[in-house]
């Protein structure tokens, strides 16, 4: 089992700001925005907040039943996508006054328990989206998913806004970090030897370096430095994580390539693997 480790107070601290800044985001969308489709297939703006009303109650320990066969709609794929559209079913007959009271509530009853636990307990085994890991890995996958949401919202804006957040979008970009040797090895088939570079820039920038040694993994540097890479992707931190949620607002052209075009190609089409 992988046993990430990150730091509690920092992962809190991340996702009490996202949802700061999501609630007041969602507080902002006039009555026609907020019912307006989203940038999701099969939900409107409001539906993206019940479902982080949804996974946050889930995580409190609360369930709903499905209102119907949910399993029959087209942009419900797999188990979790079933969990999720349960919750977003429940808000639907909702008013936005009660969704987002609903919101505040969640966040204060999840915040006080993140506050309460202890370090042994943040660092235990849980099951995660990306499989057997530690609690804390689970809660910094809840801040790239509410982040990549607030990036959906503004999206459905269309207001040429960004998070601006570097706390939030730092551990965002940690994860997508933690998954890109997963990308670049398992789902571009990169051959043996590659290195690819990833350029991050905006908020919360970074360099992140994959080379694939029989598997492929995350290293500090690459023999010869980084005028070695086989290839560079140039790409701010928002569009990359429009990029691996898959959505269909990403543009891969914003992508700047140094090097390697091919291996660049296979890796850019092969970035969407949230699940």
């Amino acid at each position: 089992m992988a046993h990430t480790v990150v730091d509690k107070d920092a992962i809190t601290a991340a996702l009490r700001a996202e949802w700061s800044a999501l609630r007041t985001l969602a507080g902002q969308f006039t009555d026609e925005q907020w019912s307006a489709s989203s940038v999701l297939p099969g939900w409107t703006n409001a539906d993206i907040v019940a479902h982080i009303i949804g996974t946050e109650s889930m995580l409190a320990g609360r369930d709903v039943e499905a209102a119907d066969d949910i399993t029959a709609r087209s942009h419900v794929r797999n188990p979790i996508g079933e969990l999720n559209e349960r919750w977003v079913d429940h808000f639907r007959g909702k008013s936005r006054d009660e969704v987002l009271a609903a919101l505040d509530e969640i966040i204060e009853v999840r915040t006080a328990a993140l506050l309460a636990m202890s370090p042994e307990e943040f660092d235990a085994e849980s099951a995660t989206p990306a499989g057997p890991d530690t609690y804390g890995r689970f809660m910094r996958i809840r801040v790239f998913d509410c982040w990549i949401h607030e990036i959906d919202l503004r999206d459905a804006l269309a207001d040429g806004s960004v998070p601006s957040d570097p706390v939030p979008a730092g551990a965002a970009l940690d994860e997508i970090s933690a998954s890109l040797p997963f990308v670049v090895g398992k789902r571009a088939a990169a051959p043996d030897g590659s290195t690819v570079r990833f350029e991050v820039v905006g908020s919360a920038p970074r360099v992140v370096r994959v080379a694939v040694n029989g598997r492929a993994g995350l290293v500090d540097a690459f023999e010869g430095g980084d005028d070695a890479a086989d290839v560079t992707l140039h790409v701010d931190g928002v569009e990359l994580a429009r990029l691996a949620g898959g959505r269909r607002d990403a543009d891969p052209s914003a992508v700047i390539v140094t090097g390697d075009d091919e291996l660049a190609r296979a890796v850019i089409a092969r970035l969407d693997y949230v699940i």
